[in-house]
């Protein structure tokens, strides 16, 4: 799954691979709102860590890949 994370005072969003779902990615977002962080891991078992007070908005992808090709 892709999630988006738009940071405060910062051009650039970051976009991590995850393979936690919806719901699991929610209650960390939720959890973190409470003056927390947001820590999150990706496919490769890196960490990112934001601080609650600098996120700007939080995006979370389909949970599915989409299929490319003929046999889509």
């Amino acid at each position: 799954m892709e999630i988006r994370i738009g940071v405060q005072n910062v051009a650039r969003e970051i976009v991590i691979e995850t393979d936690m779902t919806a719901d699991e990615v929610s209650k960390a977002v939720n959890d973190a709102v409470g003056g927390a962080i947001l820590d999150l891991s990706d496919t490769k078992g890196r960490r990112l860590v934001v601080p609650a007070g600098a996120l700007g908005y939080v995006e979370i992808g389909e949970e599915s890949k989409r299929r490319v090709g003929f046999g889509a």
